[in-house]
């Protein structure tokens, strides 16, 4: 670790993402506007320095098992620069724990990115996607976060002498869209939702399932959201990850009568989001009402999408 290292901050900014984007399932990811934002520093003590605001500060850790903190110590392991020194590490948490909105793969690219601008930059932008995806699991959240825009992304199966497997992402430039998400109060955890999903399909639904994403694909960078509203429907995930969320299916027939487009479950949920021109504040209030009436409360935000991804800028 140099020297000149110890005086400099990085600021890391990473959006929220909407993974699936109904047919896409593990491949599709889109990145919104909103915004986790954190600084990183060589720590002025002998002890690591971790504080929270915002959505979190309550219940994540807030010290060196943090993820984001564990993330930043993976560079400092690759890079040889161990032991790390301890870090100074302060987060503005504005994404959703928990939501289906990429709160998770956020962390690791904010600690990934921290540490990799603290050690100088030692990691390309496809390492650090190879890297954010072993610790995410998937790439249809990190690679969003990462390029920005909509992302269509897949691993490829390592050679022998590879000790993990390859990521191909793509991002698409696509029109002006806003989203109406709306985040019931409930508890699914990805590993509940993804237990929910059936080991085997049939032929038939995954054939339904290809044709759509293609066509979502194309929807999206086009703008054509008459297109969007007839192939964002799904049979290999949402059907079964619904029936976990009270109201979930109210709500999206709630926003195709208010005016939305296409719905869609939000990466595994319990988040739910809608794709419109205009008129998002109203579909969002009548999927809140929808799952008030079965008595679930829930959060609404209307979001542009974002075509940056991750930034990491120096502060003096």
């Amino acid at each position: 670790m140099r020297d000149d290292n110890l005086k400099q901050k990085f600021i890391v900014r990473v959006p929220a993402t909407t993974a699936n984007l109904g047919p896409g399932f593990d491949s599709l990811g889109l990145a919104l506007d909103l915004w986790n934002e954190a600084s990183f520093s060589i720590s002025t003590t002998e002890e690591a320095v971790l504080q929270l605001s915002g959505e979190g500060e309550d219940t994540l850790a807030a010290d060196s098992s943090n993820l984001i903190y564990r993330a930043a110590l993976r560079i400092f392991a690759l890079t040889g620069n161990l032991p790390a020194p301890p870090l100074k590490i302060t987060c503005r948490n504005l994404i959703p724990l928990g939501s289906g909105l990429g709160s998770s793969a956020a962390a690791v690219l904010t600690g990934i990115l921290g540490g990799n601008a603290l050690c100088h930059f030692p990691l390309s932008e496809e390492e650090i996607l190879m890297l954010a995806t072993e610790m995410e699991g998937h790439p249809d959240n990190v690679a969003p976060g990462l390029l920005g825009s909509l992302v269509i992304s897949t691993s490829l199966v390592p050679e022998p002498t590879e000790d993990r497997p390859k990521i191909i992402a793509r991002r698409v430039n696509i029109l002006p869209l806003e989203v109406a998400v709306v985040v019931p109060k409930i508890d699914l955890p990805t590993r509940t939702s993804r237990a929910a999903l059936p080991l085997q399909v049939a032929i038939r639904d995954a054939v339904f399932n290809l044709g759509r994403t293609a066509l979502v694909v194309e929807a999206l960078r086009s703008g054509d959201l008459d297109l969007l509203g007839k192939v964002m429907e799904d049979r290999l995930h949402q059907p079964y990850r619904l029936k976990l969320i009270p109201g979930a299916e109210q709500a999206l027939r709630a926003a195709r009568l208010a005016g939305a487009a296409a719905t869609a479950l939000s990466g595994a949920g319990p988040g739910i989001i809608a794709f419109s021109m205009n008129g998002s504040e109203k579909i969002a209030e009548a999927m809140v009402e929808a799952f008030a009436s079965v008595g679930v409360e829930a959060r609404q935000w209307v979001l542009g999408i974002s075509e940056k991804g991750a930034t990491v800028l120096l502060r003096s």
